[in-house]
């Protein structure tokens, strides 16, 4: 494996325990600071704002810059907004924080993607995406326990601590192993802009923010469906998230393959059924001994086969604007996740059980199906776009 596409999944790793570690030791930050459970709570959705925000935003204005020192601009943000949020003193100031430290995370991942895929063999490129997100995989498997254990005994505080030398020890890795990368962009920076013109982008937003919150819809109530439904201990649960995290390990690296076996678009329409039929599964299975455990794996593992796939149809849809356009996709997975944790949680609100999210996600991902089989049936990936490119953006050694 390329120390190059490593040094990415260093970055990930950091990205993803900043981003999943929260929930975990959200009732310890909400007893730090004495206010309730739901309030500790905005500090998951201020962090998605700011991922929406930042992703455009950073990715515009560095275009014309190496991508390598992109990246570590990228992670150094990471370092001192995250290493702020550990010592900021009350709620107001942790909110502000914890804004910034999304900003840099869509533009990271839309930089890293298209290098990836500029480091990649031939006819790999959706697999070296998906050693990128090994490390977001690895954070769910290994490093969202380790802080949550860390938070939980310890302090909170020190959780985040670790975040902010994980992105030092990414910037480390990037500047030995990354290659350097030259960018040959000369245009007009807001010209990127005109991507977003495309109805072909708002097509590809929909799909990914209706999809994925199919798996945002599951794994918003895990912890519930687990105790409630299942009939497993509170105790299980850490166990269940780990059987989750080795599942989106094995999914990610299944999704590049799938991707590069075939085309990214069909690729997604396959991920996105199987994750709709699974969802159905879960729904009447939870319930008897043992599936639980089962489908943790496996729900994590079909859920995760996405991100690859995602990223190389927006690669392919944006010639010219394939960066902005791959950061917009993390923008879009952060709207899935807001709107599959909301709207598969009306059902509950209403009084349903709580294994009825998994129908609103099946419904999402089914959304997902629908909009990507539009996609491929007329061909729109294979269209001209209806908006003349900017001059692309050629990363080579330098």
């Amino acid at each position: 494996m390329k120390k190059s596409l490593i040094s990415l999944a260093f970055g990930s790793f950091a990205i993803g325990m900043t981003e999943f570690t929260m929930m975990g030791i959200l009732p310890d930050i909400a007893k730090d600071l004495s206010v309730e459970i739901p309030t500790a709570g905005h500090l998951i959705a201020i962090y998605a704002l700011g991922v929406v925000v930042g992703a455009p935003i950073l990715v515009l204005f560095s275009t014309k810059y190496p991508p390598k020192n992109v990246l570590l601009f990228l992670m150094f943000l990471f370092l001192v907004f995250n290493g702020l949020f550990t010592v900021a003193p009350e709620y107001y100031t942790l909110m502000i924080t914890r804004f910034m430290a999304g900003l840099p995370h869509g533009a990271f991942f839309g930089v890293g993607s298209v290098v990836a895929t500029r480091l990649a063999d031939r006819g790999r490129e959706a697999q070296s995406i998906a050693v990128m997100f090994t490390g977001m995989t690895v954070a769910n498997l290994l490093g969202v326990p380790l802080g949550t254990y860390i938070g939980h005994e310890y302090s909170w505080r020190l959780t985040y601590l670790f975040v902010s030398l994980c992105g030092a020890a990414t910037m480390a890795a990037i500047y030995f192993w990354l290659p350097a990368l030259k960018s040959h962009f000369s245009g007009n920076v807001f010209r990127q802009l005109d991507y977003f013109r495309s109805p072909l982008a708002w097509i590809l937003i929909a799909m990914i923010s209706i999809g994925t919150g199919g798996l945002f819809a599951w794994m918003s109530y895990i912890a519930p469906l687990m105790t409630e439904v299942a009939g497993l201990q509170a105790g299980e649960v850490p166990f269940i998230m780990v059987l989750v995290g080795l599942g989106m390990v094995f999914g990610n690296l299944l999704g590049g393959k799938l991707a590069d076996s075939t085309t990214p678009i069909k690729a997604s329409i396959i991920c996105f059924l199987s994750m709709a039929v699974c969802l159905i599964l879960v729904y009447f299975t939870i319930d008897i001994k043992g599936m639980a455990y089962f489908w943790a794996f496996t729900t994590g593992m079909i859920s995760f086969t996405l991100g690859s796939p995602l990223q190389m149809v927006l690669i392919n849809s944006a010639k010219g604007y394939e960066t902005i356009a791959a950061a917009g996709g993390q923008a879009s997975f952060n709207l899935g996740n807001t709107f599959g944790a909301y709207f598969g949680g009306l059902p509950i609100v209403y009084g349903f059980a709580y294994n009825s999210p998994l129908l609103v996600g099946v419904a999402m991902a089914m959304g997902g199906v629908l909009i990507a089989t539009y996609v491929s049936v007329n061909k729109l990936l294979t269209r001209k776009p209806e908006v003349a490119p900017v001059e692309e953006v050629e990363l080579c050694h330098a």
